[in-house]
């Protein structure tokens, strides 16, 4: 009797903790970016739809983008096509590109919608080409030479954002409760598919819509002080400190672009950025609904 108890007082003082934070976004945008194991693990997948369509039901406007790069690695191995990247970047030749969009769009993102719908949410499935929703551009990788000279690669169909069209995504959020599922191919001026990464992606969505919040799933705790220790998770970087984390090694390799993403939509205007564990169950609400949060919070200062 006395542990049922205490078991009811303590869920509801969770919804008490979460009010004034529902209270808060209320109406707001907020675009996470779904990647890593949360889309591999069967209980975090649901994890992450089950938070989406809670935040679509008190009130805020999720905007869910997703990668696919382990699925698309399967498939071209499974096809005997060779995949290479430079500084991070997917080689993307035609035979490539083809897989990368038949796997993004025509895959993964109706897996994310359907499972959506099944657990009760509404959500609609988009590429950057539905609406001319992503404009991109051809991105080259910067590689050295044999003088250690810097110089351009053409790594195929790779593309960066050059203007995010944002009117059907305001146009599904805003009919009937409907919940936005994005895949990052965009397309070009003279209409050629390109393959953008999904954290770029969320990052210049964020911007444009004028975003309370972008939350990048990672595979990470966070940000450590000491790569060697879990628990030195820095909890806030402001944007100053980041080019000399940067050099001390603090943030390094895969870290680096994502908190280059945070820092550019900030500057534009979002208004706070997070890297969160995406292995943790329920990390998104964890960060929105709670006083702790978790992982790192990137902000401006």
């Amino acid at each position: 009797m006395f542990g049922t108890m205490c078991l009811t007082l303590e869920k509801a003082n969770v919804l008490i903790e979460a009010l004034p934070y529902i209270r808060k976004f209320h109406g707001k945008t907020i675009v996470i970016k779904y990647g890593g194991n949360a889309m591999i693990n069967d209980e975090l997948k649901k994890a992450v739809m089950n938070d989406v369509i809670l935040m679509k039901l008190v009130g805020m406007n999720p905007v869910l983008v997703h990668g696919g790069g382990p699925e698309i690695t399967q498939l071209l191995k499974r096809l005997d096509i060779k995949s290479s990247f430079v500084n991070g970047l997917r080689v993307t030749d035609a035979a490539t590109m083809e897989v990368v969009e038949m796997v993004l769009v025509g895959k993964v993102n109706k897996e994310i919608v359907a499972q959506i719908n099944q657990l009760g949410g509404k959500a609609v499935g988009l590429s950057g080409k539905d609406g001319e929703m992503i404009l991109a551009r051809k991105q080259y990788a910067i590689i050295s030479d044999e003088n250690g000279n810097e110089i351009e690669a053409d790594i195929g169909s790779v593309g960066e954002v050059e203007r995010i069209n944002t009117g059907i995504i305001e146009t599904i959020m805003n009919t009937n409760g409907y919940i936005p599922v994005i895949a990052p191919i965009g397309a070009g001026a003279a209409g050629e598919t390109y393959n953008i990464n999904a954290d770029y992606v969320a990052g210049e969505i964020a911007a444009a819509l004028g975003a309370e919040k972008l939350v990048l799933l990672t595979d990470v705790e966070g940000i450590l002080s000491d790569v060697n220790d879990k628990s030195s998770i820095i909890s806030v970087l402001k944007t100053s400190e980041v080019d000399g984390f940067i050099n001390k090694g603090i943030i390094a390799g895969g870290m680096i672009p994502k908190v280059r993403c945070c820092v550019k939509a900030l500057e534009a205007g979002v208004k706070r950025t997070h890297i969160i564990d995406g292995r943790v169950p329920h990390s998104i609400l964890l960060e929105i609904f709670t006083d702790e949060g978790i992982g790192t919070m990137v902000e401006k200062g």
